[in-house]
């Protein structure tokens, strides 16, 4: 059975394709088609169809082999630019921790104050006069 995110990416790579088709076809069928006063298409028309998709299928075809090669080496340099942005962050943090250690707001002891405490660990206090 698929799982969830599988089934997305179908979904997604089935979308770009019709995608991809429906603007092949409507780009070919405006420049190639020119007389719509018959049901069939002229020879010339036809002829003109199957180059223009034909030209649009190879083109898609090279281009998605030079992504498949290229995108390697692109997310590596994504990687690596990542890396060295993520280096000298934590490089000052650290050197920023070794030179001046501060304590954290309410780590530590409570600060001291003269009013009673308040909140679930307080007693509980009852007015004077108030019942059971």
């Amino acid at each position: 059975m698929e799982s969830g995110a599988e089934h997305q990416q179908q979904l997604r790579s089935l979308r770009d394709f019709l995608l991809v088709y429906n603007r092949m076809t409507e780009l070919c069928f405006r420049h190639c088609v020119s007389n719509l006063n018959y049901r069939l298409l002229t020879g010339r028309e036809e002829r003109c169809l199957d180059s223009c998709a034909g030209k649009l299928v190879h083109s898609n075809h090279r281009l998605m082999s030079a992504y498949v090669a290229l995108m390697p080496s692109i997310m590596q340099r994504r990687i690596s630019d990542y890396e060295a942005s993520i280096a000298p962050a934590s490089q000052d943090s650290a050197q920023a921790g070794l030179a001046a250690p501060t304590a954290l707001p309410g780590a530590g002891a409570p600060p001291a104050s003269s009013d009673p405490p308040v909140g679930p660990a307080a007693p509980l206090q009852r007015a004077p006069g108030a019942g059971t």
